[in-house]
């Protein structure tokens, strides 16, 4: 374990800003940075990449903020899945951090961001081993074959890493984190392609936009059933959107006194969605990790490959029920597809506020350092502690279940783009929303604070 502690500290990171507080524009500026930095990496192809099928990869590129086929195709999979296992280690108890104390949660993150290399390196070799993203077939069992694979993964690592250190200074530097920047940019460049896109998808004369689809669907008198089924994509990727808002203003407010002070108080906001978006990304990239191996197993495997991909991939339900093809597989698939999901938020959900500071304790140690207390009790941390538990418990499980719960009814809704990227998007958004407007509303350009109020 020191060896492990010694290595970490001689790992390069992204140094924080010197001062405490850094204004919007420095922020924007670097959130921009990264955005950009972003695209045009996503748009630099693999050298010695073969033909590959990467409509497949589709939904997992947006889940995972990646571009596959570019030198970012492993996107925030290598990060997510470090975060993942660590998570579930730590839980058990097979490792142990003392997350309380800032030399605890340092370690935590150093062995967070080793875990990360690995799997940079893991997650490309498993891609281009298992065929996935490999070099042109007709140079198999040729030593040019062996070259371009090590070629590849290198690539692809040398991606990985860029996007671990892209996240590191948005974290540091910008607004929120990396794998939510990189989500929603994904998710809008989808949801942007999806609805005007005036191209057609490959095999196919229909435009992949819905408002194009549209128009060449009414123009060409298309059946009744055609224009229904791309109407509904359009509807439920207005409810997901108005449902994810009304449940991220959902809130819980405790009543605070300042204990120097009689008469004056606040109130504490705790929101519904306590643990945030994180359980929601944590389960997807689970999920996409599995639906991946399902895939790159399909040769090799192909009743296992059926399996996975029937299990955790959710079924189109309204569109069967427009087209009167429904069945009773499909219900099945559904039922296990929204009780994986709602599961597993709950325990990534309990997890993450264990980990990241958002338990009773950690809350109760703020409050009281703000000069706080509950009115009517006595001014001790076990107390503050003991009432809070009574509020942040329930919020994590109530709010990971409905999050869970939402998030696997946008898979089955047949949204524009991923029900599930749809969600976070929505919901990485309105919490970018409140922290600007909480930081920064008095330093920002006086028509951009009208925009914000």
């Amino acid at each position: 374990m020191p060896f492990v502690q010694q290595f970490m500290h001689m790992m390069p990171e992204v140094s924080p800003p010197s001062q405490k507080w850094l204004s919007f524009k420095e922020k924007l500026k670097w959130t921009l940075i990264i955005l950009a930095a972003f695209f045009i990496l996503g748009m630099i192809p693999l050298f010695g990449l073969g033909p590959s099928s990467l409509q497949r990869f589709e939904l997992l590129s947006v889940i995972l903020g990646a571009e596959f086929g570019s030198i970012i195709s492993l996107g925030i999979g290598p990060i997510v899945t470090a975060s993942i296992v660590l998570q579930l280690l730590n839980g058990a108890g097979i490792v142990k951090f003392d997350t309380h104390s800032p030399e605890g949660r340092k370690n935590f993150q150093g062995t967070q961001k080793l875990l990360t290399i690995f799997f940079i390196f893991f997650e490309g070799a498993i891609y281009v081993l298992m065929g996935g993203l490999s070099p042109p077939p007709e140079l198999a069992g040729t030593g040019a074959f062996l070259t371009l694979q090590f070629v590849l993964i290198l690539q692809m690592a040398l991606g990985g890493v860029l996007i671990m250190f892209m996240d590191e200074v948005t974290s540091k530097w910008g607004f929120g984190s990396g794998i939510s920047l990189f989500i929603a940019a994904g998710v809008a460049k989808s949801l942007f392609i999806r609805i005007l896109s005036p191209f057609p998808s490959e095999g196919s004369e229909v435009a992949t936009g819905v408002i194009p689809a549209l128009i060449q669907s009414v123009s060409s008198s298309a059946p009744p059933t055609e224009i229904l089924i791309l109407l509904s994509g359009v509807i439920a990727t207005v409810l997901v959107f108005c449902v994810a808002v009304y449940v991220q203003a959902m809130r819980v407010e405790i009543p605070l006194s300042f204990g120097r002070i009689r008469g004056h108080g606040i109130r504490w906001p705790l929101a519904f969605a306590y643990t945030s978006n994180i359980p929601v990304i944590l389960v997807a990239a689970l999920i996409a990790n599995i639906t991946l191996i399902g895939t790159l197993i399909k040769g090799k495997l192909p009743a296992l490959s059926s399996l996975i991909t029937t299990l955790f991939s959710p079924p189109a339900i309204l569109q069967a029920m427009i087209k009167g093809n429904i069945s009773l597989t499909m219900f099945g698939q559904a039922a296990f597809y929204i009780i994986f999901m709602t599961v597993g938020c709950v325990i990534f959900g309990m997890f993450w506020v264990q980990t990241a500071g958002m338990d009773s304790r950690s809350q109760a140690k703020q409050i009281m350092n703000a000069g706080l207390q509950i009115p009517g009790f006595r001014n001790d941390p076990r107390i503050m502690e003991h009432v809070l538990d009574r509020y942040i418990g329930p919020l994590t499980i109530m709010g990971s279940i409905a999050i869970g719960l939402l998030a696997a009814l946008a898979d089955l809704s047949g949204a524009l783009t991923s029900g599930t990227g749809l969600l976070l998007t929505v919901m990485i958004v309105y919490r970018l929303y409140q922290d600007i407007a909480k930081q920064h509303m008095y330093d920002m350009h006086p028509t951009m604070r009208k925009f914000m109020e």
